[in-house]
């Protein structure tokens, strides 16, 4: 009988799981530093200033143009990669972290939608499944929560910004997949803080905080998962259909509620561990329906 081994586990595939953890350990941070007082445009630019750092130290060691060559898409994917961050950021800090983390996650049915109607990618069976269980799952966490009194007391401008955020983040995945024809993964992930640091720096104002030395540490813990979760997903992006490789992103939901329970005392109801399930079969049938179907097919 043939054992398990991570080589079955497709390339990019890996590279979104690493990204979904990144992202996590990445909103956990953001949600711990905004209770010490720290505003979002703050956390923004603290993010881009380490992520513009460690992405120009590593296209400069590849020897390439920091500029790249479709500056104009470039420019575009900084812009809307920096409103939907902004977005997200708020949901986070103004939300349970399992609950901001699951409306943002929306953003892989955009993202497969957006692949048909401009990169002309077909979404296969899998991929579908995929989804189909993934709102399920999201269903599921959800509607308990939305036809009780208490859900009056999340705030809807939160949640509006947060569903702006996933558009957002969708719209920036297919431009990714768009410029990885053209541009090396280091220059698509520098633009991003070389947009998002000016910007979100002159929105701050007068409302800057001076952080302690140990809300520095964790500010700049923000840019560091950051860049682990952009470099697996540009990664994804480069090895994966746009839509095929966003459903594994569904696994976030899963992190972050782990990481509420641990960092935030944000216990999941039995609701949450059964949509929980649902996502990650629908993942899993994502990963391995094409392997399983194939063997049924070539008899």
């Amino acid at each position: 009988m043939p054992s398990f081994s991570l080589s079955l586990i497709p390339v990019g595939v890996r590279f979104m799981l690493i990204s979904a953890l990144g992202f996590a350990f990445m909103s956990a941070c953001v949600k711990y530093v905004s209770t010490y007082g720290i505003p979002v445009f703050e956390i923004v630019a603290a993010r881009a200033l380490v992520s513009l750092i460690i992405s120009y130290v590593d296209v400069k060691r590849k020897g390439i143009s920091v500029w790249g060559h479709n500056k104009p898409l470039l420019f575009v994917r900084g812009a809307v990669g920096t409103a939907a961050l902004m977005c997200v950021y708020y949901a986070v800090t103004t939300l349970p972290l399992a609950e901001a983390t699951i409306l943002q996650y929306v953003h892989p049915i955009f993202t497969a939608l957006l692949g048909v109607l401009f990169l002309k990618e077909r979404i296969q069976n899998s991929t579908m499944i995929c989804i189909a269980f993934c709102l399920a799952g999201l269903l599921v966490m959800v509607q308990p929560s939305m036809s009780n009194t208490s859900a009056s007391e999340l705030p809807i401008f939160s949640i509006m910004l947060a569903l702006c955020g996933a558009l957002g983040s969708s719209i920036a995945y297919v431009i990714v997949r768009k410029l990885s024809q053209t541009e090396d993964s280091s220059v698509i992930i520098l633009y991003f803080p070389l947009v998002a640091l000016p910007i979100s720096t002159l929105l701050i104002w007068d409302n800057f905080v001076w952080p302690s030395l140990y809300i520095t540490i964790m500010l700049i813990l923000v840019g560091i998962f950051t860049q682990i979760g952009q470099y697996g997903l540009t990664k994804a992006m480069q090895t994966q259909a746009a839509g095929k490789a966003s459903a594994y992103s569904y696994v976030q939901i899963v992190f972050s509620a782990l990481l509420g329970v641990w960092i935030f005392n944000e216990i999941p109801s039995i609701w949450t561990y059964l949509g929980g399930g649902l996502i990650v079969t629908g993942a899993l049938i994502n990963v391995f329906g094409k392997q399983l179907l194939s063997p049924i097919k070539s008899k």
